[in-house]
């Protein structure tokens, strides 16, 4: 018997300890303020109780239709080509504000069967009708034009989302916010320090592109042009980029590069900060299986010509192909920061946004009102809690003992859950749904330590010995406190599946506030009752 005490022991002990380390970690003092900055590094905050910030972005849909439709004109004009079909253009009329819809213009009505084919092989998410003076009107279907739009919302959501947790914003809320055809993002980031930073990094759009360079770098923009006769060739675009000696504009060149790409930010497999030949910050980044075949390929055609990196419409670096390269490279140059290339790893490595943000509403809550909340709820979880020990007192004398001290426990496990999760990098914030969370599991708790007490007294009315009776009322309270908190996690799951940020505080805190309910209300309750019996003359009854 004293073996089982002393693992038993043992394990209530060191389970303890552990998760007082989660709250506390190693104090820097003992004092009352060493104890609170411990507590407040240990367990992060959410908006409404640290303040923060409350965001709502409109993506900028149109940007990204633009997008596929620049890449469908180039598809329509490579198969015109390819089939030595004469039309005179392929254009954008509203580019702003319809840039789904093309024209072709000057192809010959006996070449409709062959555009047709291609459309439906090439480009079936578009639309084909006839329009006047030999002109043909592409317009993309209304379900794909609705699909693209919804997805690029999809898409920007996850990369912000992947951009702030590589900041270690704790317990961020970025969902999809208003009707959907507002295209609108709800971001709320607790406890931002550098809010500048954070803005730069969720709108930069950080299109990574590898092109074939054609020409430069020219001074300026006109210097560029008159090279080439003032006409930009058809298979090339100009595009500015870092400085050389005697440019127009300090930090500014031109350069002509081909338009399409060898390969782009989707065919990125990684990206770190990183160090040039000269010891400058770089960023390093690796590509995929297939985009790397393809660079092959692409530097394996082109050896002795050169390569632009472009980020973003910017010429970064240009470089001569020495030899084939696989699925390596670097940007660096342009006096870049070691800072500025940890996000832009970062930003890369978290997918380029799929269309531009633009920011409709900015709002800050004050620390002011997060401290207001603190007090709320701490007051709430105090009385709570002091009347609910003083309750059991009193109802089941020294029983009640037992029901304090596995309650506080209780508390003590779910709040150290919470430091550990910030200790592990998981950053589970405790926000003011959360403390309701708390605060119902203490219900809980008392309410598990009644259907074991009563079944307990139960148990002694009907002349059963303490001994039997503590067996009898766990044995038989167990199965019904198992099944009330089995329901209610299974409850809490789905507030955290389908709930907002706040909405899974509570879910997480009320989860693991039951599970740990389960291991106090039951192992430690029974353990204290099995040590006070054991310490019971034979006939002595029970206080209960």
């Amino acid at each position: 018997m004293t073996k089982n005490f002393l693992w038993k022991l043992a394990i209530i002990v060191g389970i303890t300890l552990f998760f007082l380390f989660g709250i506390f970690g190693v104090p820097k003092s003992f004092s009352r303020q060493g104890l609170l900055a411990a507590v407040s590094d240990h367990i992060h905050l959410g908006l409404d109780l640290s303040g923060g910030t409350h965001l709502i972005l409109q993506v900028q849909v149109n940007d990204a239709v633009n997008v596929v439709a620049q890449n469908a004109m180039e598809v329509l004009k490579e198969q015109l080509r390819n089939r030595k079909i004469d039309y005179s253009d392929v254009t954008q009329p509203d580019q702003q504000n319809n840039p789904d819809h093309l024209v072709l213009k000057g192809m010959q009505p006996a070449a409709r069967s062959d555009l047709l084919t291609i459309v439906q092989e090439k480009l079936p998410e578009y639309d084909v009708t006839g329009g006047p003076d030999n002109s043909w009107n592409l317009s993309m279907k209304p379900s794909s034009l609705s699909d693209l739009k919804t997805k690029a919302v999809g898409q920007a959501i996850e990369t912000i989302r992947n951009r702030v947790d590589a900041l270690g914003v704790s317990e961020p809320t970025i969902e999809q916010h208003g009707a959907g055809g507002q295209y609108q993002i709800l971001v709320q980031l607790p406890g931002v320090d550098d809010f500048g930073r954070v803005k730069d990094i969720i709108q930069s759009t950080a299109m990574l592109e590898i092109k074939q360079s054609l020409g430069g770098p020219y001074p300026s923009e006109q210097a560029a042009l008159q090279d080439k006769g003032g006409i930009i060739p058809a298979d090339a675009v100009l595009l500015p980029g870092h400085s050389m000696p005697g440019a127009e504009a300090e930090g500014q060149a031109w350069y002509f590069v081909s338009r399409i790409s060898a390969v782009s930010g989707k065919d990125l497999r990684d990206a770190q900060p990183g160090r040039d030949p000269n010891g400058q910050p770089s960023v390093t980044f690796s590509l995929t299986g297939d985009g790397g075949q393809r660079f092959f390929s692409f530097t394996s055609a082109h050896v002795g010509d050169s390569l632009a990196v472009v980020l973003d419409g910017k010429v970064q670096e240009v470089a001569n192909i020495k030899e084939p390269i696989r699925d390596q490279g670097s940007i660096s140059g342009g006096r870049m920061s070691e800072q500025q290339s940890k996000d832009l790893s970062m930003i890369l490595r978290s997918g380029a946004l799929p269309a531009s943000i633009k920011y409709l509403s900015e709002e800050t809550v004050g620390p002011s009102l997060g401290a207001e909340s603190i007090r709320s709820g701490v007051q709430a979880t105090v009385i709570g809690m002091v009347a609910v020990l003083i309750f059991m007192l009193i109802y089941y004398r020294g029983a009640g003992i037992n029901a304090d001290l596995a309650l506080v426990m209780n508390l003590i496990i779910l709040l150290g859950f919470l430091g550990w999760s910030s200790i592990a990098g998981v950053n589970i914030a405790l926000t003011l749904p959360g403390i309701a969370g708390v605060i119902l599991t203490v219900g809980m708790g008392v309410d598990s330590n009644v259907l074991i007490f009563e079944r307990i007294r139960e148990e002694l009315r009907n002349g059963k010995t303490p001994p039997s009776a503590v067996d009898q009322g766990f044995s038989h309270a167990w199965i019904t406190i198992v099944d009330t908190h089995v329901t209610t996690i299974v409850s809490a799951a789905i507030l955290f599946i389908f709930g907002t940020g706040p909405v899974k505080g509570f879910a997480t805190t009320l989860t693991f506030g039951l599970l740990a309910n389960l291991f106090t209300a039951v192992f430690v309750s029974r353990f204290i009752f099995d040590w006070v019996l054991s310490r019971h003359q034979r006939g002595e009854a029970l206080s209960i």
